[in-house]
């Protein structure tokens, strides 16, 4: 799957457009490599996201075409997230 649709679909990221503007411009890692919207994602691999001053950092547990927003929680394990990404993600 798509690291930008991966973004939308888990929750991480609320919008795919906003998910593709921050793989665009630099601010999501994959597995510690600068990650486009296009890398495709696998369970067991690693993102980083930046948020201005913010950092969050997952572990994809699991990969899935639609997903219950119930459930979209259960597709990453959250490795390190600051205050601000966990207030940020919980507006969305």
């Amino acid at each position: 799957m798509r690291l930008d649709k991966y973004l939308k679909v888990s929750r991480i990221i609320k919008r795919r457009t906003v998910a593709n503007e921050a793989c665009a411009s630099g601010r999501v890692t994959l597995n510690d490599r600068v990650a486009k919207p296009g890398a495709e994602v696998r369970p067991g691999d690693r993102l980083t996201i930046r948020f201005g001053e913010h950092i969050g950092q997952y572990e994809i547990v699991s990969v899935a075409e639609t997903v219950r927003k119930d459930q979209a929680s259960a597709m990453y394990r959250i490795i390190s997230e600051d205050a601000g990404m966990s207030a940020e993600r919980n507006q969305e």
